[in-house]
């Protein structure tokens, strides 16, 4: 049976921009972030993480690194009674050409597989319009963009809603 998902950018979105984030002593949860996915867990979605992390390839940090990092990120999710069912990551350079980076749609496509996703009634939570780009390559339509990352062109963007951060997304998803 098909799951419905939330698809989470991770920089700007679950955690303050920081560049190239190596270090879990820099990682700074967005304020509301375990509200706002324990209120999409109990709509029923899944949660799954999808992020472009290009300092791997830049060698700004490693893929242990990485994983070190994602654990932990986990781990406070679990600790405020959310779950994280998977990160999807890209560790590419942009100019790699590979399909995972966004706003190609191959991670999204990957959890769509592994997953067996309803994309239709999923939804992307990002904070640059390659998000919103990624979602609809992928055949999700349903897109927020937060203005707690990147800036974003608010007048030409396809994103079916922009908010402040995601503890503001029970505006846009609703019971």
């Amino acid at each position: 049976m098909p799951i419905k998902t939330i698809f989470l950018d991770r920089d700007g979105v679950i955690n303050e921009e920081v560049e190239y984030l190596s270090k879990i002593k820099d990682f700074k949860f967005i304020k509301g972030v375990f509200e706002a996915c324990a209120y999409l867990s109990s709509l029923g979605y899944k949660l799954i993480i999808i992020t472009n992390q290009s300092g791997i390839a830049r060698e700004l940090l490693s893929e242990h690194d990485f994983d070190q990092i994602s654990k932990w990120m986990i781990n406070q999710f679990t600790k405020n009674g959310v779950t994280i069912l998977d990160i999807f990551h890209c560790p590419h350079h942009p100019k790699s050409g590979c399909i995972c980076r966004k706003p190609k749609p191959g991670m999204l496509l990957n959890a769509k597989e592994k997953y067996n996703v309803d994309m239709k009634n999923s939804w992307l939570i990002g904070d640059k319009e390659n998000d919103v780009k990624a979602a609809n390559n992928a055949g999700i339509r349903n897109t927020i963009l937060v203005r707690s990352g990147h800036n974003i062109d608010e007048l030409n963007s396809k994103s079916s809603f922009i908010l402040n951060s995601i503890k503001e997304v029970n505006q846009a998803i609703k019971k």
